[in-house]
């Protein structure tokens, strides 16, 4: 081989690598990245501060350099330097935040026809560099991805697998032994924690307790076909580490009843049942901060539990037109998503047999007390975080998130509290906050730079953006994440919301599919 063509080589070799990189849809990772006079709302509750430099050596924060003040010239002797082969990144007016942790996000589901680079590069389109899978396709299916994301060879936020108990086994478990032997496989299959629904009392006692001995942590939707004997006190005394949704935490606020007042024609696999009876739930607990509602909460804040209220994914409950109608839609649901979401006897959330006024008005008390609750949870020091469980009841991958931050504004929560419960209070429910939460030195390099303040409308974090009148009487649209930074490498935001829009708009001409709202004929 002559030199000539040994040259040619290394010149493809190091194109084809660079096309790898790009179909990544990444820029980086950088031995030296610095990010160019941003405001910094950081995730700990503290207010905004800029104009700072932050510099990332690798992966690692290694500098947060305030440089100058608002109105006044930025003197360049006064910012960190650029070495040779790093990278320099102009955010002048733009706002940093760390990267979002969604706590209650699937990866997709066959049911959904909803694959993970899908659903990946909508989470990543807005701002979410870590997600806590709460059971899914099984711990093998998580873990290779969760392994492909660590490795950066997928567009991918970090994933932790919270595998659901009893996935994977043989024979239903049935014993405390089983159940042990079970956590305790899990465990060394390399999951980071169990998701349980409920069992008999002797058998989530048993798992969690294992769990706890692993150094495991736990999450639970308390089903109504367990909670009566086994409800959110029961398992926070028992080691579970945090709660779904908002099941099992109204019985653990009983005081004159010991079941819900279901009506006796009510079945459970009717999903109309099922749902509206729960908007009713709340309204038969104890009053709010009445002394059975102090003595459940101040005994879950000092067990350190979690609550991850998922408040977006019932909002059609309360407004079904609302959600079904939700902007993006059209351009970002896939046919298949479309189809998962309509009324149907056999599809679960799927409960709008006939849905009306009356369903709706009770849930929207419902959400009051359950709001009232998980604000003041806030306010004595207890964790919540922030969770979708997108890809179901018309709720879409990344934009649902945003909606969960605007609900837990609606709960009572200042825009730096909703921020905090996004960052620093989930990478702490996972045991992360070492590494992730807010922007420090030393912690890893994720981030979220928006051109808005997020904090004067978090509408601005949307793929679709804020809506906005200019002084001339012009209708605009602003705001969209426009980087997410996972692991030092810079993601486009606005190019992989255009890289799921591409796959809908195939997957709809290839089967010759428009969105209909249901009922209406052809």
């Amino acid at each position: 081989m002559n030199i000539k063509t040994y040259a040619l080589l290394i010149i493809l070799l190091c194109g084809n690598l660079s096309i790898l990189a790009q179909s990544n849809g990444g820029d980086g990772p950088f031995s030296q990245l610095i990010i160019r006079g941003v405001t910094l709302i950081n995730g700990n509750g503290a207010p905004p501060m800029g104009p700072v430099d932050i510099e990332v050596i690798n992966n690692r924060i290694k500098s947060i350099k305030v440089v100058g003040y608002p109105g006044v010239a930025i003197k360049d002797s006064d910012r960190p330097q650029l070495k040779e082969g790093g990278k320099e990144l102009n955010c002048e007016g733009m706002y940093l935040l760390p990267g979002f942790v969604d706590m209650h996000g699937h990866i997709g589901g066959k049911a959904q026809g909803a694959e993970p680079d899908y659903v990946f590069k909508l989470w990543m389109a807005h701002g979410i560099t870590t997600v806590r899978e709460p059971s899914g396709r099984g711990v093998d299916f998580t873990l290779d991805l969760k392994r492909k994301s660590a490795k950066n060879e997928i567009v991918a936020p970090r994933i932790l697998a919270y595998t659901g108990f009893g996935q994977g086994s043989d024979a239903t478990i049935s014993t405390p032994e089983m159940a042990r032997e079970w956590v305790r496989n899990n465990a060394k299959k390399g999951a980071d924690g169990i998701k349980l629904f409920g069992a008999p009392p002797e058998i989530m006692t048993a798992a969690l307790d294992e769990n706890k001995k692993l150094g495991l942590r736990s999450a639970c939707h308390h089903a109504q076909l367990n909670v009566a004997r086994w409800n959110v006190l029961h398992s926070a005394r028992a080691g579970l580490t945090s709660m779904e949704h908002w099941y099992g935490l109204p019985e653990a606020l009983f005081e004159d009843r010991t079941v819900q007042d279901y009506p006796l024609d009510y079945n459970y696999n009717n999903e109309q049942d099922r749902f509206e009876e729960a908007g009713k739930l709340w309204k038969q607990a104890a009053k709010p901060y009445s002394d059975h509602w102090n003595k459940v909460m101040d005994e879950l804040i000092s067990l350190d539990f979690t609550l991850d209220p998922t408040f977006n994914i019932y909002e059609a409950s309360r407004d079904l037109q609302r959600a079904r109608r939700a902007e993006w839609h059209e351009d970002y649901t896939l046919p298949s998503l479309w189809d998962f979401y309509q009324p149907s006897k056999i599809s679960h959330g799927s409960y709008w047999h006939y849905w009306g006024t009356e369903q709706e008005v009770a849930w929207k008390e419902n959400y009051k007390l359950w709001m009232t609750f998980v604000n003041e949870y806030k306010n004595r020091g207890g964790r919540v975080t922030t969770g979708s469980d997108s890809g179901f009841i018309f709720q879409l991958y990344g934009f649902a998130y945003i909606r969960e931050m605007e609900l837990l504004r609606e709960a009572g929560f200042h825009p730096l509290e909703i921020i905090r419960s996004a960052t620093l209070n989930g990478a702490e429910a996972l045991g992360m906050d070492d590494q992730i939460g807010t922007v420090t030195v030393g912690k890893l390099a994720d981030f979220v730079i928006v051109a808005e303040n997020p904090l004067e409308n978090l509408k601005v974090l949307y793929g679709t953006g804020a809506i906005k009148l200019t002084e001339d009487n012009t209708v605009v649209r602003v705001g969209g994440v426009k980087y997410t930074i996972k692991d030092g490498i810079i993601y486009d935001a606005k190019a992989l919301l255009k890289e799921v829009k591409q796959m809908v708009d195939a997957e709809k001409k290839r089967l010759n599919y428009q969105i209909k709202q249901p009922g209406i004929p052809e």
